[in-house]
């Protein structure tokens, strides 16, 4: 198995939530969310690179909860 890329956006499949691989420190990988926030472990073989759809989605309901005041 070939591990995700740091910079990338990858899919948690334990939990289901898509973040940007940070790096990894020993045997997890630590993704945070997008927008930025904690940062969370992921074994890695929990995890997998998000589609296009799933970057986007992702990338634009942040934005869509800042723009609610939600987030800061």
């Amino acid at each position: 198995m070939t591990a995700t890329p740091v910079g990338s956006y990858a899919v948690d499949t334990g939990t289901g939530r898509v973040g940007m691989v940070m790096g990894y420190e020993g045997p997890y990988a630590q993704l945070r969310p997008p927008g930025g926030g904690r940062e969370w472990d992921c074994p890695p073989e929990e995890l997998r690179t998000a589609t296009p759809a799933e970057r986007i989605r992702a990338v634009n309901g942040y934005a869509n909860a800042r723009s609610r005041g939600e987030v800061s």
